[in-house]
């Protein structure tokens, strides 16, 4: 019956972790498992559950044995508004779909008292825009325009503790990501030479695959402060050759690497502050880094155009408390800057990943069979970034203004 329940859960995950849609650091979820997202993301030093190898695969052997199946539920408010522009001067809403749910599961097991070998399944991140108004009308778009953008990790974890206060883990993370792009077809006319034309928007949904490793230490310094340390490195993805018109390199969209540190306090027996930085290395991907540029935009080419973002750092902070042997709560805040500069704005309508600050708060109750249920609430606060004279002259010039906010609920259920 155990080994049916955990298969039947992966099956769910697995199928139903496409939705996913996250922007809260870039396009980077802002944490993995209900209860690090109820921390305002920590966990590089603070392991909590099975999905904690998603955050440093060391974690893990420090959990023990233990499965977890949770289920978020996901609104982001995008917009944007363009002025000083003929013809497409106006506000437009981005939410054409507006609830997307996201699903994760986790299963580790203790191999030996050492050593534990588990398996950790999560959507990485994504970005989606939908405009009912197309605000690329005006330059060549017809339809709806927008962009879907989904990455579904599956992380095979092996983690051991090397003497009484050291842990290491690392995980093999095998990636699976789609796109799709409509309305969008103005952009046709500024791909590269040799490209196809036809390759930019409005070709169905591309999938894209690849793997890459994680790497982790946890060590505890004290009886009461534990450090953490991380390393993820590039995914390395298969190209999206229907939209090789759009991404440079003919259609290449690697996954950033990611790299950070963390501390975890015990502040009293019942209280632990935990703290972590990381950085995400979105200037190591062409197809995101590079600044779009003015015409010809050379899309798709190697090192083409792209959507401008910068390396991002976010700052997380969480707390925990032991509010009585059955009830745990949380909350967290985490801060980033935002991905691109106002001068990349009119591209970036596609992925307004611009929120830099959230706040969570979240909870555990213990059962009477030892198993848990926990939830979390994660606000990320309205941020715009207001571009001037971003909108290239060949296509009549002006400005774009893009903004999001987020809300997050989750629940899971663990034993």
């Amino acid at each position: 019956m155990k080994k049916r329940k955990i298969l039947v859960s992966m099956m769910i995950a697995g199928g139903l972790i496409a939705p996913a849609a996250y922007a809260t650091n870039g396009y980077f979820s802002n944490g993995y498992g209900i209860k690090s997202e109820g921390m305002g993301g920590v966990g590089i030093a603070f392991p909590q559950d099975s999905l904690a190898a998603a955050t440093n695969p060391a974690g893990m052997v420090m959990v023990g044995d233990r499965i977890d199946f949770g289920l978020e539920l996901f609104h982001p408010d995008r917009s944007s508004q363009i002025t000083g522009s003929p013809g497409a001067n106006g506000s437009y809403d981005g939410n054409n779909i507006s609830n997307f749910l996201i699903p994760n599961f986790g299963y580790n097991k203790m191999m030996a008292p050492d050593y534990s070998l588990g398996v950790s399944i999560y959507g990485n991140g994504g970005m989606n825009t939908g405009y009912m108004n197309n605000p690329f009308a005006a330059y060549g778009g017809q339809g709806e325009g927008g962009v879907n953008l989904k990455q579904l990790f599956i992380a095979p974890t092996w983690s051991k503790k090397v003497d009484e206060h050291n842990s290491v883990g690392v995980s093999l993370n095998l990636a699976y990501q789609t796109f799709s792009a409509q309305g969008i077809q103005g952009f046709s006319a500024a791909t590269a030479p040799g490209v196809g034309a036809n390759s930019t928007s409005n070709n169905g949904t591309d999938t894209s695959t690849g793997y890459g490793l994680h790497f982790g230490w946890i060590g505890q310094v004290t009886p009461d402060v534990t450090l953490g340390a991380t390393y993820q490195t590039k995914t390395r993805m298969t190209k999206f050759s229907n939209y090789s018109g759009l991404f440079a390199n003919l259609g290449s969209f690697d996954i950033p690497a990611t790299y950070g540190v963390g501390i975890a306090v015990k502040a009293v027996p019942t209280t632990t502050v935990a703290f972590d930085i990381q950085r995400i290395m979105y200037g190591d991907v062409t197809s995101i880094s590079n600044p779009l540029g003015g015409v010809p935009f050379n899309l798709g080419a190697q090192n083409g155009a792209g959507f401008g973002w910068q390396n991002m750092t976010v700052y997380k902070i969480g707390v925990s408390h032991d509010w009585s042997s059955t009830l745990t709560l949380r909350a967290g805040w985490a801060h980033n800057k935002e991905p691109y500069a106002t001068s990349e704005t009119f591209f970036n309508i596609l992925a307004p990943g611009v929120v830099t600050d959230n706040v969570t708060l979240g909870a555990t109750w213990k059962l009477a069979d030892k198993s848990e249920i926990s939830v979390f609430y994660m606000h990320a606060f309205s941020n715009t970034v207001s571009g001037v004279n971003d909108i290239p002259g060949a296509y009549g010039g002006g400005n774009v203004s893009n903004s999001l906010s987020e809300d997050s609920l989750g629940i899971s259920y663990g034993w």
